[in-house]
């Protein structure tokens, strides 16, 4: 693999419940480590009421997978995350987190790291967008705004954007900063035929070998199968807008 490649991936993990309606975190975190991935974006990570305790052992999967938490300061109760968006990197620098609050009818959230991953510099974005329509359009609308103030840096965008739609208003919005990338059919995990999760990166970087991990084990952890990509990053002479 090339120095300028990135494993990625984004996992709805379901709170832990898989196709059985068993709740196995050690069977989520087998799955992730299945991944291989410099870093991982994931959704449903924390209880949604009560304490929204997260639900992950973190400490044992950075021991197995070498994969660690993005530290967020005030998060909500005892979350691991952000809304439930959680993003775990390898071998890491970082240098900014940001908790996104995303409007709409449900309480959603986004959370944005800035970092460097093998010596490159990037923004991740995890977003686990809402189900209706509307909200969504809205939410990403804030997304971008909030892009607009900031310098720019290779930009990735990963979660369940609950769209499968092609020319959805969310996804057009999104396509004022991100170029699309290849639909991949992850939901439901053991039939799949819906594309709602999603990556897309900026023009200063490429997905490579876009797919979903599709093996036994993570057809039975989540409803969501993960999906996983490499994020090819523009060498800095080639670097053109953003």
């Amino acid at each position: 693999m090339p120095d300028r490649d990135i494993a990625v991936a984004s996992y709805n993990i379901h709170k832990g419940v898989g196709t059985d309606r068993r709740r196995d975190l050690m069977r989520t975190a087998a799955v992730i480590g299945e991944l291989g991935a410099d870093v991982v974006a994931l959704q449903e990570a924390d209880r949604r009421f009560g304490d929204r305790a997260g639900l992950l052992d973190l400490a044992a999967l950075k021991r197995d997978t070498g994969l660690a938490p993005v530290e967020i300061e005030g998060r909500m109760g005892l979350a691991h995350g952000w809304h439930g968006n959680l993003l775990l990197l390898r071998d890491a620098e970082v240098e900014e987190v940001r908790k996104i609050v995303l409007p709409g009818f449900e309480p959603r959230g986004a959370l944005m790291a800035d970092a460097v991953v093998k010596g490159h510099p990037i923004r991740v974005i995890a977003a686990h967008l809402g189900l209706l329509p509307g909200s969504r359009a809205s939410q990403t609308r804030a997304l971008l705004d909030l892009l607009d103030t900031l310098d720019p840096r290779p930009t990735l965008l990963m979660g369940d954007l609950n769209e499968w739609r092609m020319r959805a208003t969310s996804l057009t919005h999104l396509s004022r900063h991100f170029t699309a990338s290849v639909t991949v059919r992850s939901f439901p995990s053991r039939y799949p035929m819906l594309a709602l999760d999603r990556m897309m990166t900026c023009s200063r970087g490429q997905l490579v070998d876009v797919t979903p991990h599709d093996s036994a084990l993570a057809r039975k952890a989540s409803d969501h199968l993960p999906i996983k990509a490499r994020l090819r990053l523009t060498l800095p002479q080639q670097m053109t807008g953003s």
